[in-house]
């Protein structure tokens, strides 16, 4: 039996590793994929202390920094974690059994997608979920950005200061961001904003050159010339297998306290799966930290008030 089984392989999971790991906690990380929406990004700027790196090589140094202090990775699908008096079991969807004394939950999100051809094809190669991240990337050149909430434009906002063009592609026939954030859009003169459309699919051949998009007035397809497909319509929690384990609210989201404690004892959350305000790598990384350390308290039996 372990004293922490991790499971999810993003920054908030391989940094809980590191740092529990470190603190000579029996550690065994659980992740179907690792990276987790970092290591999407062709190339990362943001991240403290790294000019520039590729979203899959911050990663993979992070799990080689916890596998070098002792962490244990493995691939596993969760299907169900159990809790008994004494410890907690989770069984895989291959019907692999682990057991440990503490659980941490660190799952992130999952960026909606279009469900369009050839959205996944061009993941990194003009198609991106994450404008903060690949912004830069974009510069003097004509993009997409598909969405009407805040993130959307949030994104077209940032992409105005960097892009030659920008198109703002909307489902709705109005934005449901805030006021402020579409008073500046509007001010923004390569910013064009196209309502009541819908992006039906991607074409190129090494890297988007241009969509196919519907306008839903009118029934009517067009074709738009563009470098970049930023889409920006929200992100879900995916954690069926939880069940009613632990606490969530109206998102799905994990509702925890400032130690990371979940409402079941034992077992606690970090990074994007939780209710925290703002999700980045950097964000979950530093909550990956501080629930290793509220782990390792409770494994030696100090409370937090």
């Amino acid at each position: 039996m372990d004293d922490l089984i991790i499971v999810g392989g993003g920054p908030a999971g391989l940094t809980a590793a590191l740092y529990a790991s470190r603190r000579a906690i029996k550690t065994l990380v659980l992740a179907k994929n690792y990276g987790g929406q970092a290591a999407l990004n062709s190339n990362i700027e943001n991240y403290p202390g790294v000019e520039s790196i590729s979203g899959i090589e911050l990663m993979l140094t992070a799990r080689n920094q916890a596998e070098k202090f002792g962490a244990k990775i493995a691939d596993a699908d969760i299907e169900s974690i159990i809790k008994t008096e004494s410890r907690f079991t989770i069984k895989s969807t291959r019907g692999k059994e682990y057991s440990a004394k503490s659980i941490l939950l660190a799952l992130g999100r999952v960026s909606r997608k279009l469900g369009i051809p050839n959205e996944a094809e061009f993941l990194g190669k003009g198609v991106a979920y994450c404008a903060t991240c690949d912004a830069p990337l974009f510069f003097g050149k004509n993009v997409v950005v598909v969405g009407g909430n805040n993130s959307a434009v949030d994104a077209a906002l940032l992409l105005s200061k960097i892009a030659k063009q920008v198109y703002l592609v909307a489902r709705r026939d109005t934005l449901t961001a805030e006021a402020v954030l579409i008073n500046s859009l509007r001010l923004a003169s390569n910013v064009k904003i196209i309502y009541s459309t819908v992006v039906e699919s991607i074409h190129g051949h090494d890297f988007v050159e241009n969509i196919t998009v519907k306008h839903l007035d009118t029934e009517t397809t067009e074709e738009i010339i563009t470098d970049g497909l930023f889409i920006e319509i929200g992100y879900e929690v995916k954690a069926d297998f939880l069940g009613d384990l632990v606490e969530r609210n109206e998102k799905g989201e994990i509702i925890i306290d400032d130690y990371n404690h979940t409402s079941l004892p034992g077992v606690f959350a970090a990074g994007d799966v939780t209710t925290i305000p703002f999700k980045q790598a950097i964000i979950s990384a530093g909550e990956g930290a501080k629930s290793a350390l509220a782990i390792y308290d409770y494994l030696v039996g100090v409370k937090h008030n």
